[in-house]
């Protein structure tokens, strides 16, 4: 039986013995059926530790490769391995919230990606993530194998009520509720005030997510239009007084997709017509460390009375291991842990933990200064390729990932994004962002993801065909 280990081209010496093994299962030198050496034999015969040759027939046995017969020994698997192969998005369905979320989660990373929503794998502090997972590994007070805290994991809620208070929200630990993820957040949040026929006010354009969830609840979604300087103050009013919405979502800034920041002034106007009208606000603010002068906050503005705040650090720090967050007055938090427990019990401890340990050693903060910087270059970069191209950003916005960026004249998004996913490029058109559908000349660019030159000739070649 020939089986060779290639002890220099593998990661570890376990993993050449399992590439080993597999190559011979594949080229058919072990057939199905066929008894492999035991334990012993097999480690004497390659030099190897036993403890080596356990662990290499363990993962075999767990990939289906080979079976474990008790008393008997260790043989190739008879069945064959089955191999499944997502299919990629139909790019003859359409161009909505649900096909830009399913074709830049489902395509490879040979594909490129300006229309995505989070940063790229290598901008993400990997050497920092790493060091707070080995000490949280190796730490005996860490929680590795209990249930959360039904409010999430309380030194981190404090660290949270404390960066709160550094933006001029004065919020208690126990009134910080921490969830799987930002859009977990905003599932409570929609769950706890909103019910089917209800009108609830979007930014227009907002974050497709806001409307994919509000349709699922079967909310009436009326958007408000967002200006540079937020959503207009008489319309919201106008709006108010006609559908009596319960519930306003919004980003105050940077918002997603204009990266636009709301005025001080337009904030106020808003939260005073929310009061008139006893319109809760749910303000997400998840992309809040991206801002190097931070804009106004709803909820600092409001003292947490009527706003919902939420956010996560998977924008931030990884889109892996999720961690979110809500802060609200006690009766809201109350309600909205019930709505937790009911729904996904508690949520990652191990997660939350990470998040406290990058936060308390400073390796967090490091991380997202270097992110504002690096962000602000491509920024600068990607406007000037987009508008050598023909197109026109709107860079009224200083901070975050987003450019929003105008087509000429005649040229409709979704065409130009149906021409670019054949190119293999998954662009972000403006109307799934828009409830009213008026944003069909603009496209959404996460200047992170969009440093590839291919991006721009794709671009140039779509507007001079006038698709």
């Amino acid at each position: 039986m020939e089986i060779t280990i290639d002890r220099d081209g593998a990661a570890t010496l376990t993993q050449a013995v399992v590439e080993g093994l597999e190559q011979a299962i594949a080229a058919r030198r072990l057939m199905p059926g066929a008894r492999l050496p035991s334990i012993r034999r097999f480690a004497e015969a390659q030099r190897l530790s036993k403890s080596t040759v356990v662990e290499a027939y363990d993962r075999l046995v767990a990939a289906g490769r080979i079976v474990s017969r008790p008393g008997s020994g260790f043989f190739v698997a008879s069945a064959k391995r089955v191999e499944v192969a997502d299919p990629a998005p139909a790019t003859d369905r359409d161009i909505d919230p649900k096909w830009v979320m399913r074709s830049v989660l489902e395509l490879d990373d040979d594909v490129l990606k300006p229309g995505c929503g989070w940063l790229p794998a290598e901008w993400m502090e990997g050497s920092g993530l790493r060091k707070a997972l080995r000490a949280l590994a190796r730490d005996p007070r860490a929680r590795l194998y209990d249930y959360a805290h039904p409010l999430g994991f309380p030194p981190l809620r404090r660290v949270l009520a404390q960066r709160a208070a550094e933006r001029g929200i004065e919020v208690a630990p126990h009134h910080v509720l921490l969830t799987d993820s930002g859009s977990a957040a905003i599932d409570l949040a929609i769950r706890l005030l909103v019910r089917p026929g209800d009108a609830v006010f979007v930014d227009d354009p907002c974050y497709y997510n806001f409307r994919a969830k509000l349709a699922l609840y079967g909310a009436r979604i009326v958007g408000i239009p967002f200006r540079p300087d937020g959503p207009n103050p008489e319309i919201f009013a106008r709006e108010a007084a006609i559908h009596r919405p319960v519930a306003w979502l919004t980003n105050s800034g940077p918002h997603n997709p204009t990266g636009w920041r709301i005025s001080a002034q337009v904030a106020h106007r808003l939260l005073s017509i929310a009061g008139a009208h006893d319109i809760a606000v749910v303000e997400d603010d998840v992309f809040g460390d991206f801002e190097s002068r931070p804009a106004p906050r709803l909820a600092a503005l409001d003292g947490l009375d009527r706003v919902i705040l939420l956010g996560s650090f998977s924008k931030t720090l990884s889109s892996a291991s999720r961690c979110g967050w809500m802060m609200a007055r006690g009766d809201r938090i109350d309600a909205l842990t019930d709505l937790k427990l009911a729904t996904t019990f508690v949520n990652d401890d191990l997660a939350a933990q990470l998040v406290h340990r990058m936060l308390m050693d400073g390796s967090y903060r490091k991380h997202v200064e270097d992110l504002r910087r690096r962000l602000a270059a491509a920024r600068d970069r990607v406007a000037r390729e987009l508008e050598g191209v023909g197109l026109r950003p709107l860079i009224e916005g200083e901070a975050g990932l987003f450019l929003w960026a105008e087509l000429p004249e005649g040229v409709d998004a979704v065409e130009v994004s149906r021409f670019a996913a054949a190119e293999g490029i998954v662009l972000a058109p403006g109307n799934v962002f828009s409830p009213s559908q008026s944003a069909g000349r603009f496209l959404r660019f996460n200047v992170a993801h969009s440093g590839h030159r291919r991006i721009f000739e794709v671009l140039a070649v779509a507007l001079a065909r006038r698709i």
